[in-house]
């Protein structure tokens, strides 16, 4: 179906079959899919501010205040990693059981209230502990995913992703304007000491938070077809009339042949029936965290989600040790640009997917096109490394091309996990998902070790993510015999 502008706030065109919508109507949260769509990426946008709310302060003025030593500032970035990772891993089945909007509520809510506590923090190892905490947040990834899956069909499904988490995404750069400027604001108009004003700046998120949770919890709604009960509606037509373009002859015929030529014709209704999202046994969800279609997508988010949260960690201490004149402030507004970069790119990597994934009508093409940005990314990152250049065009520059690279990656990553173990949507979603957190776990550990090094980490990040997305590469995208996905 052709694009046109009125998609963006009229109602979508809908799959009569599986009752997803075709479109995304962008401007239009009064439409369930619209409102779907609204509350997936506010969530994960305000969830991702408040986990990396931190680093932005942490930089000068937590440190400073909690006298922590470079390593405990690394062991914080550590378990604010490890926090996500947990729960990631967790929330994957609970969206299965419970349906991805109750999941991401709950993760909301449940990582505001270490956010409101921390104010109370008064060592360094009380600031990694709560961190690990608030490490939750990180994980309402996977219900923003599994969500926007369910309501939205396989011609736009990586487009819709790929915005969600990328809007989402841009929380990281937000805060580094949003808490410095709360942080100013307090000492300046209020006349708060640095001491305290940095503990009532988190208060802020935790009411966002709260009210975004509430949000999503009274005015989402779990399914095209209603409750999480009903999700197995599928392959009953609705009253409204399907489109000429968009008829089910035409579905049904590109299903079969595609199954042709696996020698597994399936109907399909059959087709959307077999990506309805189950409760797994014990042993189906082992079949599919341990496949090669899994670890072909776990590996390269690995690397680019997991790059992505390690350097934006570090990131406005290496401005600054590179560039000292900018300051704190300064060099956060800069770093901000290295998270902000994903309300354009993340989302394009995914429409770049579809648009490939339309003209060859092959998964190959979506997985040609993550290997790429995987690669090249490697090779920026190890141009930052090798050059660790000390002048500001240059290392902004470079900078700016790998952030470019690393969301169009993982926005093409999520393009592809929809089509994979359909049936297990939620168990796919959180392992990918988490392994870009053990991702930035491994990455993080390497910046740890290699101290102020900064650039020494980054160059040996880049090389392990070429050799990855290289390893990676042959798998085909599919399983054989999979029904639905396609």
């Amino acid at each position: 179906m052709p694009f046109a502008f009125a998609q963006l706030w009229s109602a979508p065109d809908i799959n009569p079959i599986n009752k997803k919508a075709r479109s995304i109507p962008v401007l239009n949260p009064i439409n369930k899919y619209g409102r779907t769509f609204f509350f997936s990426w506010l969530g994960f946008l305000i969830a991702f501010l408040s986990w990396y709310a931190f680093p932005p302060l942490l930089t000068l003025t937590i440190k400073k205040d909690l006298k922590m030593s470079q390593n405990q500032v690394a062991n914080s970035n550590i378990m604010a990693l490890t926090g996500t990772l947990v729960t990631r891993l967790v929330a994957g089945p609970l969206c299965d059981r419970f349906g991805p909007r109750l999941v991401f509520a709950g993760s909301l809510l449940a990582g505001a209230l270490p956010t409101a506590l921390a104010g109370l923090v008064k060592t360094p190892t009380g600031l990694i502990v709560l961190r690990f905490f608030i490490g939750v947040l990180g994980a309402s990834f996977v219900p923003c995913q599994v969500w926007s899956t369910g309501f939205f069909d396989k011609n736009v499904v990586g487009t819709a992703n790929a915005l969600a988490a990328g809007w989402g995404n841009a929380g990281g750069g937000i805060t580094y304007f949003v808490m410095p400027a709360i942080f100013a604001s307090l000492m300046q108009y209020h006349h708060l000491t640095a001491h305290v004003a940095w503990r009532v700046s988190f208060i802020a998120p935790f009411i966002i938070i709260t009210a975004i949770a509430l949000g999503i919890f009274f005015l989402g709604e779990d399914t095209p077809t209603g409750s999480w009960a009903t999700r197995h509606h599928v392959g009953e037509p609705i009253t409204a009339p399907a489109s000429p373009t968009n008829s089910i002859t035409d579905h049904t015929e590109k299903s079969e042949k595609i199954d042709a030529e696996a020698n597994n014709k399936v109907s399909a209704v059959d087709t959307a029936q077999g990506e309805v999202i189950v409760a797994p046994t014990f042993q189906e969800a082992l079949s599919v965290l341990f496949s090669l279609q899994t670890l072909a997508l776990a590996g390269p988010y690995a690397c680019a989600f997991g790059g992505e949260l390690a350097i934006n960690s570090i990131l406005g201490s290496y401005y600054l040790k590179n560039f000292p004149k900018l300051g704190q402030t300064g060099a956060g507004r800069w770093a901000a640009m290295f998270g902000l970069l994903n309300v354009v790119f993340r989302p394009l990597g995914g429409v770049v997917a579809d648009l490939i994934y339309k003209y060859t009508g092959s998964l190959w093409g979506k997985k040609g096109w993550l290997v790429f940005c995987g690669v090249m990314l490697g090779c920026f990152e190890i141009a930052i490394g090798l050059t660790d250049s000390k002048q500001e065009k240059v290392m902004f520059g470079l900078v700016a091309g790998l952030a470019v690279l690393m969301d169009a990656a993982n926005g093409a990553n999520f393009a592809i996990v929809p089509h994979v173990h359909p049936f297990a949507n939620g168990i796919l979603s959180g392992f990918v998902g988490a392994a870009g957190n053990l991702g930035g776990i491994i990455f993080a550990i390497i910046f740890r070790y290699n101290g102020v090094h900064y650039n020494k980490a980054i160059w040996i990040i880049g090389a392990i993510s070429i050799g990855v997305n290289v390893a990676c590469s042959w798998i085909r995208p599919l399983p054989k015999g999979q029904i639905g996905g396609r």
